[in-house]
């Protein structure tokens, strides 16, 4: 029952999280096209400073950063270090943690990847600005997709929703893989060395049982300056410090169990009706609290910890600074780069995705997961589809310091591509899935 309760709480904190993420991205394109547009942009380009003496933690080049910057520089690497945490969990005890769970859903995520890019590419003319967008509708977002999914409760089978956050993931590493070839500017190889030295070395403390959080994220800042002079993107630092935090904890369950009995039988005991603990109760207590903090391992214990921060504070926050479409002015919100990225996230993410999993399935590389059909395939190929925040990530590394009126085509089109993959993925799923029994 803890277990049911459990995964039914996490499926309303995904809903919650996406009505608040989408409530976001409708406010900015409200008071990007009202009378407070002004003191919108204003707010994106406050300079932001956090001294030490005459020197700047939130600068680049010598220049301070501004809001913007700083939620898609900084904010943004919290939330690509939450991905490198569940990425690594994955790999290690997840979907993607042998060949004969990971083969389905990688397989699908390829799909998911290359026909949106392909469709994009065909969509816009060669050798012109718009196809520094291509990557834009390769990504799904999990949180998105999953709060969706989560609208149909019980009715959804298991193997459907770990088909999906899996191939999800697959999706996150592409992208990740993309930000860090081709968005990076010219790279100063000396700040990139300091990283090195500093990963290395967070990665043997884990391996002598250092297991503090604080310590590897107070390292993690330092190395995310290093990464944001370098002229790689900083969100990458964050992907790597999670593969350097311990994935082991200090007590395995056998030997927690074993001194938690231990613990307990040394337990002092008082006058029942005693509602004051003594000290030597309190310090009992304690040892039980570290004990516990020991059988957690630092990788799902921040993991957990970042959780809430993520999905409540910096995604809704990024939704708001990037999504603010401008319908009037200059250029035309509909161009080339709007339907490319739309088409890309509607119909390549869903062929894609179906069409490589039909071949996986079909030539026996692969198996059907119990419980999942083609017609429920299909649903979860169109919530693929959403795409919304790693795609508005990489538009704003596409076109936001060149091509701002590109840049609006951009948003306009993961938003249109996002809604209508959403309304219609639920809309298949409603329909094909069994309805619940009463």
């Amino acid at each position: 029952m803890i277990i049911l309760r459990t995964v039914k709480n996490i499926s309303s904190l995904n809903i919650a999280a996406s009505v608040l993420l989408f409530l976001a991205a409708i406010l900015a394109a409200v008071v990007a096209n009202s009378s407070l547009s002004p003191v919108y942009q204003d707010f994106l380009l406050q300079e932001l400073h956090l001294r030490i003496g005459n020197f700047n933690l939130f600068s680049h080049g010598g220049h301070p950063l501004k809001m913007i910057e700083f939620i898609n520089d900084c904010l943004m690497t919290v939330f690509f270090l939450a991905v490198g945490l569940e990425i690594k969990r994955e790999l290690l005890v997840g979907e993607l943690s042998s060949v004969r769970k990971a083969a389905l859903p990688f397989i699908a995520a390829c799909g998911g990847m290359v026909v949106p890019v392909v469709i994009y590419a065909l969509s816009v003319a060669s050798g012109t600005p718009e196809t520094r967008g291509m990557a834009i509708p390769m990504a799904t977002d999990i949180a998105f997709s999953l709060g969706v999914l989560s609208l149909l409760g019980k009715r959804v089978p298991l193997s459907l929703k770990i088909f999906l956050t899996a191939f999800a993931v697959v999706d996150d590493i592409g992208g990740i893989l993309v930000i860090a070839l081709f968005y990076s500017a010219d790279v100063a190889y000396g700040y990139l060395i300091a990283a090195a030295v500093l990963y290395v070395f967070l990665y043997y403390m884990g391996k002598f049982g250092v297991t503090q959080k604080i310590f590897f994220l107070f390292f993690g800042v330092i190395i995310w300056y290093l990464f944001l002079q370098s002229g790689i993107h900083s969100t990458i630092s964050g992907v790597i410090l999670a593969f350097v935090i311990p994935a082991r904890p200090r007590l395995d369950a056998g030997k927690y169990i074993e001194r938690i009995r231990d613990i307990i039988g040394e337990f002092p005991v008082s006058k029942s009706d005693n509602i004051v603990l003594t000290n030597a109760q309190i310090a009992t207590l304690k040892q039980v609290e570290r004990a516990s903090d020991y059988v957690i391992s630092p990788l799902q214990s921040l993991e957990d910890n970042l959780h809430g921060a993520v999905s409540f504070v910096i995604l809704p926050l990024f939704a708001f600074a990037n999504a603010g479409v401008v319908f009037s002015g200059s250029g035309s919100i509909v161009g080339d780069v709007s339907i490319a990225v739309a088409a890309g996230l509607l119909l390549g993410k869903f062929l894609g995705i179906y069409l490589f999993t039909w071949l996986a399935v079909k030539s026996g590389v692969a198996l059907m997961p119990a419980g999942m059909n083609w017609k429920n395939i299909a649903g979860v190929s169109l919530l693929g589809g959403i795409g919304f925040t790693v795609s508005l990530f990489i538009a704003n590394l596409s076109f936001a310091d060149e091509y701002p009126e590109l840049l609006n085509q951009a948003k306009f089109g993961v938003l249109v591509g996002t809604v209508l993959a959403g309304v219609l993925g639920y809309v298949v799923l409603n329909w094909v899935l069994p309805e619940r029994e009463k």
